[in-house]
């Protein structure tokens, strides 16, 4: 069978008092034996789940007709015997709703809906008799599985008269003494989900109280199963800016869409939590979630604390809480509070006493007076927000507007409730999406940067390196944030590269020069232009610079394009970097559309429900036929929904014709496991029709390829989940250990490079690596990064390079034949940094140098070792007395050099990009071995010099004319890989070649492409070349000549 689509109504859960109980409590009332309302125990007294109707003449493939997963899995007993007062009966169990039945009824409920705590929850405060009529009260629930899947309940407590639920007492005036007092019963109807619609059901569950009130009690069930039958009609939006609306009269309700896949579903006040404490205060509790402390929240209201506590969890996305989380615990469960784990709960304030003398180490918060503090001291001793990010979501919050009120100034009165509930939503909506915004930047802003220290090839988070690039006083709070489980989790996405809210804006709020640093080589420093506009750190006091020295990051120079668009953070730590006040936040908001279904039919009559399904198709195809093509996202969201509803009405060759269109519109909302199941329980008949027609047999073949790839995945043994911590290594190493710990470390991924490094360092010893040489050479890698961050440069000398350019190595002070300064090497030149009164001095462009030679220069009885370059164009040489440096620089600038000729004639920043890599592991060798053969250890890794030497690559001059710009396949790549398909678009739309890249590839492709059209504004008048590897799965763009 195939597996439902997902609905609104998981179950509908009537609990309140036995018809038993109650008739003995009324009699007692009656007789002046009891004069207070007695307090009874809670039980289930129905259970409605779908599907509510099936096909008259059954058949093994049918499916039922409703939006719903739930499958009969397990039976629930009601027992109840006539005319006989019943044993005491425990939570969970339920009392039949026909008195004269001593039958046994089965009743299906969801295998994870636990009906034994579902009794207190519904009356968490206790099901208590009243002797007048009260109000309606609603509160939420939510429910969390073993695996941490959380399942939503909305419940409605309504008051009956205790006479009325009494059999006949309706119809039997002569049973009526209005003389004697009257008593009412609590019944509490439960509508569970597996979504978060609390607004939406809520006002489902106050037009069924309309319609209950007089309705006699003897049509209570059949009013409850249609009421239940008519949820399970309704289908989910998929992701996007298409709502739902259906008609529960007399409200019209609305089903607001996620925004994205992978966001959530908001149905929800999200300004309640500022409304109830202050902005300091409301940092504080957030703080204290990152950190997974044991909270409490206490309200005298039980809906506001499922509320609240939703709130500030939506706050923390795209970080997902992983403890226990139960917002409302009853009376009766408040030992939950001992439980020695992190976990977030909610009490009644009426327990807040109780549990603050009686529990240690909790944080209570107090809604209603919007206070926190600690059960063990008036004072939280815990870690605050980095200040910087704190201000900054202080100074945005702070630009709120919290009430409607003012909304509705210059707006006359509404004579339609509907109408003024549409203007309320959209101004929730739009007052909803302003705090996302805030709180997202507020999340960025704490752990900006954090992909620069993960390695995805072996999944490794370097977290020491991580705490060191934070300001020192919020190292304490980044610690205990880097050891709770809501930040592995994150990690873990991280590492998966999932592209969410906090990936979009972590990217459209970094500098431009970083985003576009990947156009034609990869720096692994801060450019200088940078540095000038955010401060040097060369004046800080000497243990801050050791500080900065040892804990600085040098992300992988061999990344892929799109690792690079992150590129190295500034010198000041990234927990202090403010954002300009709204940048990032003006996401553009998409027009929402509202899909009305048709009125409900009858809903328990099988026909009734398929005429239903009918006329939702049809609907579907008329806003199919009337939207216009280039509105693609929401011509896909129709066809979704039209592929529900043909699923769950059995045209399954329908159904997989919509789904397949999706592949044309927008795949991210494509439903695989669905379509999948749909697939597999096709009949023969079916089976073979669908082969004959041709779109559905393509998306038949590419789900098998899909499912081999799959089974192909896990058989590799990649977990996705699993994260490694960065650490040194604490024993010698073979050549296979070494380089999978110079992977790890970050410092480089190609093997080839990492083979020639492990040569270098152990030249003259056994070929294996100790741990002391290793710490020693991974120790001068990073000071030499963060030497080269604390050079200071003057305006005068910042206008003569260009703004992308960084300095990579800076010899000591040093004389030339053009001045005394320091040698500073950029990926582009070296030139002068002149001592005294700073100054530029251009040395030479690496494409510019004709010969590099070691030379000595006359020092009174002396020669000095000394480094000589001719440059084109220019008569004299220039010398420097490099000393004991002059060996190391011959080599680096002879591998820039080499590098520079061999990207120039291949049309390939990245030979030079690699030169780079290999001038500044020959720094490291040398300053890690420390002896007379360390000169010639370097030289191992003089590789591109080597090959200019040996076998010069020439390039045919007509590739050499007509090729613009070459972008190497297998950069991503630990070693290279074969292309296997080339993809070539004469002049097409760049939004077009991104519309079919998606198609053949998904969310990767798309990524790539982007990358690749934002060169394209660089390489004007170029065609776009897209490659895949079915070897690697990786997925390329090459920019070629229009010539071609």
């Amino acid at each position: 069978m195939a597996e439902l689509p997902s609905g609104l109504l998981e179950a509908c859960v009537v609990v309140g008092a036995s018809g038993d109980k109650l008739r003995d409590v009324y009699q007692l009332h009656q007789q002046k034996k009891s004069v207070e309302a007695p307090l009874l125990d809670a039980e289930v007294l129905q259970v409605h789940i779908p599907p509510f109707v099936s096909k008259e003449t059954s058949s093994s493939q049918a499916i039922g007709p409703a939006f719903s997963r739930v499958q009969r899995r397990r039976s629930f007993i009601k027992k109840k015997r006539r005319d006989r007062v019943p044993d005491p009966v425990h939570n969970g169990e339920a009392a039949n709703h026909s008195e004269g039945s001593s039958t046994t009824e089965d009743i299906s409920v969801p295998k994870d809906l636990d009906l034994i705590a579902l009794p207190q929850l519904c009356f968490p405060g206790g099901l208590q008799l009243a002797s007048e009529q009260r109000e309606d009260a609603y509160h939420f629930l939510v429910f969390t599985d073993l695996f941490g899947n959380r399942t939503h309940g909305v419940v409605a407590q309504y008051h009956r008269s205790v006479q009325s639920c009494q059999d006949g007492a309706s119809q039997n005036g002569h049973r009526w003494n209005s003389s004697k007092s009257r008593l009412f019963t609590p019944f509490a109807v439960c509508v569970i989900s597996k979504f978060p619609y609390y607004n939406a059901l809520r006002d489902c569950l106050s037009c069924l109280l309309v319609q209950l009130r007089p309705a006699r009690h003897a049509d209570f069930e059949e009013s409850m199963k249609e009421f239940s039958a008519k949820l399970s009609l309704v289908p989910i939006p998929p992701s996007g800016q298409l709502h739902v609306s259906f008609s529960l009269r007399p409200l019209q309700v609305v089903l607001p869409s996620r925004e994205d896949q992978d966001g959530p579903i908001i149905d929800i006040n999200l300004h309640l939590p500022f409304l109830s404490f202050s902005h300091a205060t409301l940092l504080q509790i957030l703080s204290c979630l990152l950190q997974e402390q044991r909270l409490v929240l206490f309200s005298c209201d039980w809906a506001r604390l499922t509320l609240v506590a939703e709130c500030l969890l939506l706050y923390l996305q795209p970080l997902s809480w992983q403890q226990p989380y139960v917002p409302v615990l009853a009376s009766g469960m408040l030992d939950f509070l001992m439980a020695p784990t992190a976990f977030l709960m909610g009490c009644h304030i009426s327990h807040f006493e109780e549990v603050a003398a009686e529990t240690e180490d909790l944080i209570l918060v107090n809604i209603d007076e919007g206070l926190i503090q600690s059960s063990w001291a008036e004072v939280i001793d815990l870690p605050a927000i980095p200040l910087t990010a704190a201000e900054s979501f202080i100074s945005r919050a702070e630009s709120l507007q919290l009430h409607y009120d003012l909304e509705l100034c210059h707006l006359g009165s509404a004579t339609d409730p509907n109408i003024l509930r549409c203007q309320r939503r959209d101004w929730q909506r739009r007052l909803n999406k302003q705090i996302q915004n805030i709180c997202l930047e507020l999340v960025v802003n704490i752990f900006r940067g954090v992909q620069d220290f993960l390695n995805h090839e072996h999944r490794v988070f370097n977290s020491e390196e991580f705490l060191r690039s934070r300001e020192p006083s919020d190292q304490l709070f980044y610690k205990k944030v880097l050891e709770t489980h809501i930040f592995h989790s994150f990690l873990r996405d991280r590492l998966n590269r999932k592209q969410d809210g906090f990936s979009r804006m972590e990217q459209s709020t970094r500098n431009l020069t970083h985003r576009n640093r990947a156009v034609t080589d990869l720096p692994r420093r801060p450019p200088m232009s940078e540095l000038a506009r955010n401060g040097y750190s060369s004046y800080a006091s000497p243990d801050h610079r050791l500080s900065r020295r040892l804990g600085a990051s040098m992300p992988n120079l061999d990344q892929s394009v799109h690792e690079t668009l992150a590129a190295i953070s500034p010198v000041r730590p990234a927990s202090l970097r403010k954002m300009t006040p709204d940048i990032g936040l003006k996401f553009p908001q998409k027009a929402v559309k509202v899909f009305h279904l048709p009125e409900f039919p009858p809903p328990l009559a099988y026909h009734y429900v398929q005429n239903y399904y009918s006329e939702m198709v049809a609907r579907l195809g008329r806003a199919i036929n009337a939207t216009p093509p280039d509105e693609a996202a929401l011509l896909a969201r129709y066809h979704y929904l039209r592929g529900l509803v043909n699923t769950v009405s059995n045209r399954r060759l329908d159904a997989l014709e919509d789904f397949q269109s999706l592949y044309k519109t927008d795949s991210d909302i494509f439903p695989l496991r669905m379509v999948k199941s749909l697939v597999d329980s096709l009949p023969e008949a079916e089976r073979l029709q669908a082969d004959r027609r041709p779109e559905l047999k393509r998306l038949i073949s590419r789900l098998k390829r899909d499912q081999e790839r799959e089974l192909e995945r896990r058989g590799s043994g990649h977990e996705e989940g699993a994260i490694k911590r960065f650490q040194l290594p604490k024993k010698y190493m073979q050549l296979d250990e070494f380089v999978k710990c110079v992977q790890e470390s970050g410092m480089v991924k190609d093997q080839g490079t990492i083979q020639r490094l492990f040569d270098a360092l152990t030249v003259g010893h056994q070929k294996q690596v100790g741990p002391d040489l290793f710490r020693v050479f991974y120790t001068i890698w990073k000071e030499t990064e963060a030497e080269a961050q604390e050079v200071c440069l003057p305006a005068s000398v910042l206008e003569h390079i260009e703004a992308s350019e960084c300095v990579f190595k800076l010899s000591s002070s040093v004389k030339t034949s053009r001045g005394v300064g320091k040698i500073a090497m950029t990926q582009r030149r070296l030139f002068l940094l002149t001592e005294g009164r700073p100054g530029y001095v251009e040395v030479a462009q690496y494409r510019d140098l004709e010969e590099v030679k070691v030379s000595s220069a006359p020092f009174l009885l002396l020669r000095i070792p000394s480094l000589k370059l001719r440059v084109r164009g220019r008569r004299e040489t220039f010398e420097a007395n490099l000393k004991t440096e002059t060996e190391l620089w011959h080599l680096m600038v002879k591998e820039m050099w080499a590098g520079r000729d061999m990207a120039d004639q291949h049309k390939d920043p990245q030979y030079m990009q690699q030169a780079l890599t290999n001038a500044l592991l020959m720094d490291a060798v040398v300053g890690s071995l420390q002896s007379s053969k360390a000169t010639y250890a370097a030289s191992k890794l003089a590789h591109f010099d080597r090959i200019k030497m040996e076998v010069p690559m020439m390039v045919p001059r007509t590739t050499a004319e007509t090729l613009k710009h070459k972008i190497n396949p297998s950069l991503e790549l630990a070693t290279p890989r074969a292309v296997d398909v080339l993809l070539y678009t004469p002049v097409l739309d760049l939004k077009e070649v991104l519309s079919r890249a998606k198609r053949r590839n998904g969310s990767e492709t798309k990524t790539c492409i982007e990358s690749a059209i934002s060169r394209k504004q660089t390489f004007k008048g170029s065609r776009l070349f897209i490659s895949w590897s079915n070897v690697s799965g990786s997925i390329h763009a090459f920019l070629h000549h229009s010539c071609l």
